[in-house]
């Protein structure tokens, strides 16, 4: 059986579907580039790709919208599991196609999310400790009401949806040397990754209490892992998706582990120094950075995703 898998021309179909179905759903966020000095750093320039101010607040919409407009949608509506970002990205699309949805979150889910789930129409059941629980009362329902299965990031839609952030990041700015990216499920950097295609040096960052990449790649395959810490909510998947396993084992070499501290610190100085409003995953790119995990040449353009706002904002407090 083959392993699911995608490439750029699914990032390309991707792209034509929702230019031609939904493009004023969809926002093109910008990049705002700062000499690396800006940030205590000796590189020529640190790129932030503002994916933060997209709809839904996160990347997801992308790959939600994508997978939806390429299926037809029973009356049952759609049905996902998820920490709260692919939840909040699923139920923006669904509103917007004025299709139904459900969403199942985890226990260590947020309430801001939640609320934010609420607003958008979707009905939201609480289980589960951990996503991987939600998962499966999701897929228990699921079999009942048959609605659209959505994946927070391992279905080839969802995946080559996320890619479409890297072809935006090419169209408007050329190729950076290197792109530090967040890595939960795998989803975002796997869309990345295959339509770079070793062109740019794509890192993959996570935290050291949800190691799911990392400790794959220690065992030689996918694991399940323990998950916990200041990200949870959002990368609280326990295991590496199938399809960025595979599309990371040809494009991306460097998988990095980063300490709570120097994540809580990131996010904090974006807020404090650029009045820039993150979720702790969407700072692990600057982590990197100034905990020295990652150490860019003196000549490099890097480029950091900040891949969701969806947070309390009295936690930057």
């Amino acid at each position: 059986m083959n392993k699911p898998d995608i490439s750029r021309s699914d990032i390309d179909s991707a792209l034509r579907r929702l230019d031609e179905g939904y493009s004023h759903f969809l926002r093109k966020t910008p990049i705002w580039t700062l000499p690396g000095k800006a940030f205590g750093l000796n590189c020529a320039e640190v790129w932030l790709k503002l994916e933060q101010l997209q709809v839904g607040g996160s990347f997801k919409a992308r790959g939600m919208l994508n997978r939806m407009l390429a299926h037809d949608i029973p009356a049952s509506g759609v049905i996902i599991a998820s920490g709260g970002n692919a939840g909040i990205a699923t139920a923006a699309a669904a509103q917007a196609l004025g299709v139904s949805c459900e969403v199942f979150v985890p226990e260590v889910s947020s309430e801001a999310k939640r609320a934010r789930l609420r607003e958008l129409g979707a009905e939201v059941v609480v289980t589960g400790a951990a996503y991987s629980q939600a998962f499966e009362a999701c897929l228990a329902r699921q079999r009942l009401s048959g609605a659209l299965l959505m994946h927070a990031y391992d279905q080839v839609e969802v995946v080559a949806g996320a890619g479409t952030l890297a072809a935006e990041i090419e169209a408007q700015a050329g190729l950076p040397d290197s792109l530090l990216v967040s890595v939960g499920g795998g989803g975002l950097i796997a869309g990345i990754s295959a339509w770079f295609e070793n062109r740019v040096r794509v890192v993959a960052l996570e935290p050291v209490l949800a190691p799911t990449l990392y400790q794959a790649r220690q065992a030689g395959q996918p694991v399940d892992v323990a998950v916990s810490g200041i990200a949870a909510d959002s990368l609280g998947a326990k295991r590496i998706g199938d399809i960025a396993w595979q599309v990371t084992q040809r494009h991306v070499k460097d998988a990095l582990l980063l300490p709570e501290d120097a994540i809580r610190a990131a996010q904090l100085w974006l807020w404090r120094e650029l009045k820039l409003a993150v979720e702790p995953a969407a700072a692990l790119g600057l982590a990197a950075l100034q905990c020295g995990a990652y150490v860019p040449r003196t000549d490099e353009k890097v480029c950091l995703v900040l891949c969701g706002a969806n947070l309390d904002p009295a936690t930057l407090s």
